[in-house]
């Protein structure tokens, strides 16, 4: 582990940045894209910031996932599938990131966030008022196993916007409310960052002291959110997500391109 000589200021500034992040995450996810440039600002070689990211996260994306299941708005038994391939995908993204060129992605992830975007703006993402799962959905197996292997994947090799990612895909493969939606994606996001964490701290890429700091207040700003989320509904939601989703997508075009 690196030891890092941080000024106050910047431990300050770090965890208001967490507080903020997790409050996000819980209701839109992306979250992320306040931690990650804060942590690179800070001075943390970037393989450091993803791990030290993940602890900081896997401590909101737990207090999110803890409440919208006490909720009743999560069920694990019927997300069983989704689980282990999420675990699988973000187990291999993890592994694989030291060693993969990630100039293709670089180029491909502003088009595929802006496309979300296009979706999120235009699409519908509350297909649904009721507070169940649909009993017929077609194919839900290779839809479960596709999706979390593909967004696992994507949050152990790079992170920021799986949150959104989930949502996003949640309201085109399944007929659901949003708050089901948002119970799923939080709990998903809590797998892969869990996963891919224990895969850095084998790595040897994660700054614990920081990232339990500003885990603890990325809990309390993920404690705040998904009980926000809960009460205001896609009122707060929608917004939200909308924001964040464009707010990546220029980010990384930004970064890429120009």
């Amino acid at each position: 582990m690196l030891e890092l000589a941080l000024d106050p200021m910047t431990w300050t500034i770090l965890c208001i940045v967490a507080f903020a992040a997790g409050f996000i995450d819980a209701i839109a996810g992306g979250g992320g894209l306040l931690t990650v440039p804060a942590l690179l600002t800070a001075g943390l070689p970037p393989h450091l910031v993803l791990g030290t990211n993940k602890l900081a996260a896997s401590f909101g994306s737990l207090t999110a996932s803890v409440t919208y299941y006490k909720k009743k708005l999560f069920n694990p038994s019927f997300w069983k599938k989704s689980i282990a391939a999420t675990a699988l995908g973000a187990l291999i993204g993890t592994l694989i990131v030291d060693h993969l060129s990630t100039d293709f992605l670089n180029k491909l992830l502003p088009i595929v966030i802006i496309s979300v975007a296009i979706y999120s703006l235009f699409g519908s993402l509350n297909h649904s008022e009721s507070v169940e799962m649909p009993k017929d959905i077609p194919n839900l197996a290779p839809k479960q196993i596709s999706q979390g292997l593909a967004l696992g994947f994507f949050d152990g090799v790079a992170g920021p916007g799986t949150g959104a990612f989930w949502t996003a895909s949640n309201a085109y493969l399944y007929k659901m409310n949003l708050l089901l939606n948002c119970g799923v994606a939080r709990s998903m996001n809590f797998v892969s960052n869990v996963v891919s964490l224990s895969a850095f701290i084998v790595l040897g890429h994660v700054n614990f002291l920081l990232g339990i700091t500003m885990g603890a207040f990325l809990m309390f700003g993920a404690w705040l959110g998904a009980h926000s989320a809960i009460r205001f509904g896609s009122k707060l939601i929608r917004p939200l997500f909308n924001t964040m989703v464009i707010l990546l997508a220029l980010k990384l075009a930004y970064e890429a391109y120009l």
